[in-house]
């Protein structure tokens, strides 16, 4: 089979990453072949990558060697992009968050199945080596069945600079990194949500969210703290996973950390008081050494292909996809809840 021609509407930061190293490290059956954006200093960029670019996003619509759109633009701009590739007969590749509210995703979900084109949403983040470690704790249970998970990401940068800042081109953390957090989470545990509490920090001034902490119960009985900060000069774990019979954390993307799980051994010596401030505990006190064990963390290997070798299967051979809309819907419908709850 020919391999599929990508162009990538949006050439920034995304836009360019995607071109220049996420699908080249993924997939041989698939070539950027060209680029659009309205500003012409990544117009030149694109030239300098040697890629074809056009006038018009119309002009890489009507080039019928254009299968797949790549859409990496401001999230204001994805359901007018998207519709209008799919009304072109083109596939198309949306950048998260899809859209800034479920019902434009609807609208485009709706035009994908009137045309019967591939729409699918990049979310990479599946693919982390660290969420792949949770996942697999999860599924073998080393450390026992697992009912409390915390996901953090946290730096000291603020908001990234342009449009990231505005409300209007649906700017702020939960929709940035939030999406990420939570489709990793509602991916991972295959259960309704019971329950949910938002609290989102706006201390730096923007008319956006800087950071969000939200804890999330499923009805299966897991719960789980999200938490995204941007004035975080020390930062806590990227992972703290509390199962049954022990414990695990994972520091960073880095994928450093510990497991500790109780060994269940019989005539344990019990814990022994310690000092703790101007006090005493026992309760507080670490297990007696016969009580426990350090074991490796998993590997965190994805058991599945990456995106766009998946985007291949799916155009090519009639396959699932990995990151199927329902589930992107199912996100984005938590996200438009969280707001309205903070009357956003």
């Amino acid at each position: 089979m020919t391999k599929i021609n990508v162009v990538i509407v949006g050439y920034g930061g995304m836009g360019s990453y995607h071109g220049n190293t996420i699908i080249p490290a993924q997939n041989d059956k698939l070539t950027v072949t060209g680029a659009y954006d309205v500003l012409p200093e990544r117009i030149e960029a694109a030239k300098e990558a040697g890629l074809e670019t056009y006038e018009s996003f119309e002009a890489v619509l009507a080039d019928e060697k254009v299968e797949v759109v790549l859409i990496a633009t401001p999230n204001d701009s994805h359901k007018d992009l998207a519709i209008a590739a799919l009304r072109a007969g083109k596939h198309v590749v949306c950048e998260k968050p899809v859209t800034m509210k479920v019902q434009e995703l609807d609208e485009i979900l709706a035009v994908a199945k009137e045309t019967g084109k591939t729409f699918m949403v990049h979310q990479n983040r599946r693919w982390d080596p660290d969420f792949l470690m949770v996942r697999e704790m999860y599924q073998a249970k080393p450390i026992g069945d697992i009912f409390q998970i915390e996901s953090r990401v946290q730096g000291a940068n603020g908001i990234p600079g342009d449009w990231r800042h505005l409300k209007e081109h649906g700017g702020g953390m939960l929709l940035d990194w939030g999406v990420h957090l939570l489709d990793q989470l509602l991916w991972l545990v295959d259960s309704p949500i019971q329950s949910f509490n938002v609290d989102f920090s706006y201390v730096l001034g923007d008319p956006v969210d800087d950071g969000f902490f939200t804890y999330i119960t499923f009805e299966n009985g897991v719960r789980a703290i999200v938490e995204v900060g941007t004035s975080n000069y020390t930062k806590l774990p990227r992972w703290y996973v509390k199962g049954m019979e022990g414990t695990a954390k994972i520091d960073d993307w880095d994928c450093q950390g510990e497991m500790i799980r109780a060994t269940n051994a019989e005539n344990v010596s019990a814990p022994k008081a310690i000092q703790a401030g101007v006090g005493l505990t026992k309760t507080m006190a670490p297990p007696s050494e016969e009580a426990m064990e350090s074991i490796p963390l998993p590997e965190g290997h994805a058991d599945f292909v990456p995106f766009y070798e998946n985007l291949y299967e799916v155009i090519r051979e009639g396959k699932e996809p990995i990151v199927k809309n329902a589930e992107v819907r199912q996100v984005l419908a938590l996200i438009d809840e969280m707001f309205a709850v903070a009357g956003r």
